[in-house]
């Protein structure tokens, strides 16, 4: 019994984790329609840069990733622009021709993070990282409290940000009734564009949470691939707080199965979860 409970306060943990590496995605993919496949590799690219800031400054991890944001809000105003200019505003087939290109700028950011950094596993260091604390029976390492408070804290702001601001809420409407919004006199693809740099710029952030809480490598996305489009379909397409609860659901899953089954089977959870609530709530938790 003692060790279920750890499993599920464990996953809770994890799940909160999950969050913050899925809410750009569920702005980029769930609220905008971009078939964004190369969310993941964004997220290891952010990694890749708290580590380089960390190793060469010393800089603590949590402050790297807000260094980044900036630099990743420009990096998803540039990569939108793209993609709209050479798919979008062409046509009905864009989503295929989407998929196939955000496919490429994930295998060019592997290759070129290969080649800057080489195959080996990276970490960070911090005074919080290798310490836990001890409740009760269980000891929780303080990366991951860390990890998910910053989380919590990331998927908060997203969701008052989309819901109370002005440019929140244009966000929303422009995934709701573009064409109404053309017609108001408002520019849909300037605030899509302003969006999908909103949901690169949280994963300066998430990229540091993903490598506090274990070191990273090249081809990492193809792990985190399953998972973030798990956790935004298993929510419902654009709902922030309901990507919060069913990374949480997804994360308690995963430690459970870990604890019980062993280190094998948990990454096949996601894929099975994702499976099951497309087959039997297709429109998610919190669907719209």
């Amino acid at each position: 019994m003692d060790l279920l409970l750890g499993a599920v306060v464990l996953g809770v943990l994890l799940g909160c984790f999950y969050a913050a590496v899925s809410v750009g995605l569920s702005v980029s993919f769930g609220l905008l329609d971009v078939p964004h496949v190369a969310h993941p590799a964004f997220l290891v690219l952010a990694s890749y840069g708290v580590y380089q800031l960390n190793d060469s400054y010393d800089l603590d991890p949590l402050l790297a990733g807000l260094a980044i944001t900036p630099l990743f809000f420009l990096f998803g105003l540039l990569a939108y622009r793209v993609y709209y200019e050479t798919f979008e505003r062409r046509g009905s087939d864009a989503g295929v021709r989407g998929i196939a290109f955000f496919f490429g700028i994930a295998f060019i950011i592997e290759v070129l993070i290969i080649l800057q950094f080489g195959v080996d596993q990276r970490s960070v260091t911090a005074t919080y990282i290798g310490k836990s604390w001890r409740f009760g029976e269980f000891r929780v390492p303080i990366r991951q409290l860390v990890a998910f408070a910053v989380a919590l804290a990331l998927t908060v702001v997203l969701a008052v940000y989309l819901s109370k601001t002005f440019m929140g809420r244009a966000i929303r409407a422009v995934a709701q009734d573009e064409e109404a919004l053309r017609l108001m006199g408002a520019n849909p693809v300037r605030i899509k564009q302003f969006a999908f740099g909103i949901a690169t710029a949280v994963l300066g952030i998430a990229g540091a949470l993903l490598i506090i809480v274990a070191p990273v490598e090249p081809t990492l996305d193809r792990a985190y691939i399953g998972r973030t489009f798990c956790v935004v379909v298993m929510a419902g397409l654009g709902s922030i707080s309901g990507t919060l609860i069913a990374a949480i659901i997804l994360g308690v899953a995963e430690s459970i199965v870990l604890t019980m089954f062993g280190a094998s089977w948990a990454p096949a959870i996601s894929f099975a979860m994702l499976l099951g609530v497309l087959a039997v709530r297709p429109q998610g938790l919190l669907g719209r």
